[in-house]
């Protein structure tokens, strides 16, 4: 039985990815119920959602107006998608959009080309909903590894094929002070889990 779209662990490995998927699919179900009340985003609005994967923000809404952009082909995407890279020049003016989604993406980008990600994200929205996993929580959200992205690399890696990715992936999480740098201007607020802050969210309102 093929596993749900939905569930960000389908192709991971191990225990820990059964029990951690049911978990993110919560965590994301309740997230993206904050995203209308803090973006303000109305039907109508048109969406672009940078690093949609195969289904994206169309999972939860597919009835809204989201365009697809991904840096390789999503031939499956249900829906207006553009292959194109965010750290380059999105083939889109200024302002397009009403407003720019972006889940779980910025971790995965070389820390040196964040800044041009973020310029272009700002640039081709009026408005910004851009979520990250956290850097202070204390399992990394890809390997399911505890504290797997605080040691160096030279531990970190051979640490990390013990997990659920398997593959190395060097990915870089973010401390809110970089999300704040990264998207000036816009409010960055805490996803918890518990008492611990599981995601970074930074917003700026369509209106």
């Amino acid at each position: 039985m093929t596993a749900p779209p939905t569930d960000v662990y389908a192709t991971a490995r191990g225990p820990l990815a059964r029990v951690a998927g049911p978990i993110a699919a919560r965590l994301r179900a309740r997230r993206h119920g904050t995203l209308f009340a803090l973006t303000g985003v109305r039907p109508g609005d048109r969406i672009l959602d940078v690093g949609c994967g195969t289904l994206g923000l169309r999972a939860q809404e597919p009835g809204l107006d989201v365009t697809g952009v991904d840096l390789v082909d999503r031939p499956t995407y249900p829906g207006p998608f553009v292959r194109a890279d965010a750290t380059q020049r999105l083939p889109f003016a200024d302002g397009a959009f009403d407003l720019v989604y972006s889940s779980s993406v910025v971790e995965h980008i070389p820390p040196a080309q964040r800044a041009a990600f973020a310029r272009e994200l700002l640039r081709v929205g009026r408005g910004l909903y851009v979520q990250t996993p956290a850097y202070s929580f204390p399992i990394e959200p890809h390997a399911l590894l505890p504290v797997a992205h605080w040691l160096p690399v030279a531990l970190r890696r051979p640490y990390w094929r013990l997990g659920a990715q398997g593959h190395w992936e060097d990915v870089h999480l973010l401390r809110r002070g970089e999300m704040a740098a990264l998207f000036p201007g816009a409010a960055i607020h805490a996803e918890q889990l518990g008492p611990l802050t599981k995601s970074w969210i930074a917003v700026r309102p369509v209106r």
